[in-house]
């Protein structure tokens, strides 16, 4: 039904009225450089899939590594699907624009929706058809969602450092430096600053929550069988899992067909009805299989719990709330102030979700029966995980739709549309800030909370009973793995430090050498700058990657498993923590950037405009490289650990063996 309609959707918009030949001709940059760089993507890790698909087939099994291959495979496929459809929705929203605000939004998220029920649609089949195949191993399924995370891990890294080397010269060189609009052909990364929207926040983005989907479907399986050995609780998640899809396709119908001219409550509105059905589906289900409610409270927690962070998330980085006002107002004494205004924002921000997360926990363990019977406890929480991404189609169709209005805004600035065009589309734009940072919010919470259900699974897995912090070697592995983030965070951070290097020389080159081309009478070389963009983010997307795969697995081998739980308890509550900071700061630095272009304190152009562009950029590899990539980070060190934990609980602690 989701790929259903997702095709529906993708027809509709292909039949949409594209506009004028420049628009079209300005489109079809933006297409041929997102897919330049899917291409050249996937040819890197085909490379990377085969090599870790023969090492599975040697050290465990085959049957892994075939739905390794097929997890890796289907997370492409989702990531595919979006970004072709998302570069056709751009000029459409923009020529919908021309109608008014409700077709402009209808259009943009359609766009959205299509990858939000392909991400759901092909996530729901591939474990089902591994599942089913397989005669329900779950030690063979696991290797679905290991395929899924480090296809994830790649395209949010590699896709995030496209987009920020993109912005980051165009922002520095164009806005700054030379000061003309940042959607400006006169700028030469203009092109390759539309097209890092799509690879980053519509492909990257969706592999992202695809993992994240089938990671906590993997869990609540591998935990549900434990727990209900009769098949109630694989039953349970498999049939909330389709209903959730229903009333996710539900949802994305209420919003595409609003007729209101306020997009943020189009939005919400239908998010809050495929939450409402979702509930309503857990509670019938629940008394049904389970004759309590006791599954229902779980899952109502979890979805609860995601809602709230992506309000408390919207609270921190919305012009509308206090924070970001604060920001803005301490842009007015200069620099410095802006990014430690940014950053106290960011700490603050780590509270109220942490706390959320606890509390979804507790609830969800307990209620469940969790102090007599801990592996129904366990199942709980992997429910809770469920029951916050059952909504996935939606979220992911209200995140993507950002980009793309984003991009449709670009495209009516260049095409020089009428400015009342270009009133919808920042609009529309304002709104996808907003929505994107709440989709951020819920990615990292529902990540925590994966990551949680996977650490959980792996324990049964290995019989590991308890993590003793008083042995030395426990305390080794968590001190390591909260280390780990930070490390692989200086990775990305610096990676789009050099990417955004080459790329403000490239800019800085062609105004200089380029006759003519400030006062618009050349044509910048888009190309080269989408080029360098592409080059960079490949090449440095490797080492954050092979980091992820490898430090749990030498762990465990060198130290033994419950090092390794160590290591992952760490890792997990440092990575949440700083991907809430990183994404809540560079949300809010974003915000207080366009709080001040819509007229306050100075405006554009001003000296605290100057300043709040410089935390905007510094807020740029938080927010949309550094931040969303430690949500995988801590899935993709558990799920590793889960499916090599039979490998690891016979040959692990090698080292450790040695000295005893």
């Amino acid at each position: 039904m989701a790929l259903v309609v997702a095709m529906m959707l993708s027809s509709a918009i292909g039949k949409a009225s594209a506009g004028n030949e420049r628009m079209q001709e300005i489109s079809e940059y933006i297409h041929e450089g997102a897919m330049a760089f899917l291409y050249r993507e996937y040819k890197y890790l085909a490379a990377f899939v085969i090599v870790v698909a023969i090492i599975i087939s040697i050290f465990l099994s085959v049957s892994t590594a075939i739905c390794f291959i097929c997890g890796a495979l289907f997370s492409i496929c989702a990531g595919y699907l979006g970004m072709t459809v998302a570069t056709k929705a751009n000029v459409r929203t923009a020529e919908g624009a021309r109608s008014g605000m409700s077709e402009a939004l209808k259009i943009a998220f359609s766009g959205g929706a299509v990858m939000g029920l392909g991400v759901v649609g092909l996530g729901i089949a591939g474990v089902a058809l591994a599942y089913f195949i397989f005669d329900s191993n779950m030690d063979i399924v696991t290797g679905f969602g290991l395929g899924a995370s480090s296809i994830a891990l790649f395209a949010r890294v590699g896709g995030g450092i496209y987009t920020k080397a993109a912005d980051v010269g165009a922002d520095l060189v164009g806005k700054v430096e030379a000061g003309i609009p940042e959607d400006d052909l006169r700028n030469p990364a203009t092109i390759a600053d539309n097209v890092g929207d799509n690879v980053g926040d519509v492909a990257g983005m969706g592999a992202d929550l695809f993992e994240s989907y089938v990671g906590a479907i993997v869990s609540a399986l591998t935990l549900g069988i434990v727990a209900y050995p009769g098949g109630e609780g694989i039953e349970f998640v498999f049939m909330l899992a389709g209903c959730s899809i229903i009333a996710s396709i539900i949802g994305v119908m209420f919003a595409r067909t609003s007729k209101s001219q306020d997009p943020q409550a189009a939005l919400n509105n239908g998010t809050y009805i495929g939450g409402v059905l979702v509930i309503c589906a857990a509670a019938y289900l629940s008394n049904n299989l389970f004759d309590s409610f006791n599954a229902f409270f779980a899952i109502a927690a979890g979805l609860i719990v995601g809602l709230l962070i992506g309000k408390i998330t919207e609270i921190y980085t919305s012009a509308d709330y206090g924070s970001v006002k604060r920001i803005a107002q301490q842009a007015e004494t200069g620099h410095a102030t802006t990014i430690i205004a940014g950053l106290a924002v960011g700490m603050y921000s780590t509270f109220w979700p942490m706390l959320l997360i606890c509390i979804g926990v507790i609830i969800s363990f307990f209620v469940m029966g969790g102090v007599a019977k801990p592996d129904m406890g366990l199942f709980g929480i992997s429910l809770a995980a469920v029951g916050m991404l059952s909504t996935t189609g939606l979220t992911v169709a209200v995140d993507a739709y950002g980009p793309i209005a984003d991009n449709a805004g670009g495209i009516a600035e260049m095409s020089e549309l009428p400015p009342e065009v270009r009133e919808i589309t920042d609009k529309l734009d304002s709104v996808g800030n907003t929505t994107a940072a709440i989709g951020k919010g819920f990615a990292i919470g529902s990540a925590a909370l994966t990551a949680l259900a996977l650490f959980s699974a792996y324990a049964h897995t290995v019989e590991l009973k308890t993590i003793d912090l008083l042995n030395p070697v426990t305390l080794i592995g968590l001190f390591i793995g909260a280390t780990l983030p930070f490390v692989f965070g200086a990775m990305t951070m610096e990676s789009v430090g050099k990417a955004a290097y080459e790329m403000i020389e490239e800019v800085r080159r062609q105004f200089r050498e380029i006759p003519g081309l400030l006062e618009g009478r050349a044509t910048a070389d888009y190309r080269k700058c989408v080029d360098i963009s592409t080059a960079a983010s490949l090449h440095e997307m490797m080492l954050p990657g092979v980091l992820a795969l490898v430090a749990p697995l030498a762990m465990g081998f060198l130290f033994g498993t419950e090092a390794l739980g160590g290591m992952i308890g760490g890792a997990l509550a440092a990575g949440v923590l700083e991907a809430i900071l990183m994404a809540n700061a560079g949300g809010a630095w974003d915000n207080a950037k366009k709080y001040i272009e819509s007229g306050v304190h100075g405006g554009k152009g001003s000296e605290a405009h100057k300043a709040a562009v410089t935390g905007d950029t510094v807020g740029d590899p938080f927010k949309d490289t550094s931040g969303p990539s430690m949500n995988i980070l801590i899935k993709l060190m558990t799920i590793v650990a889960l499916v090599f934990a039979p490998v690891l609980a016979a040959n692990g602690g090698i080292l450790l063996n040695l000295f005893t």
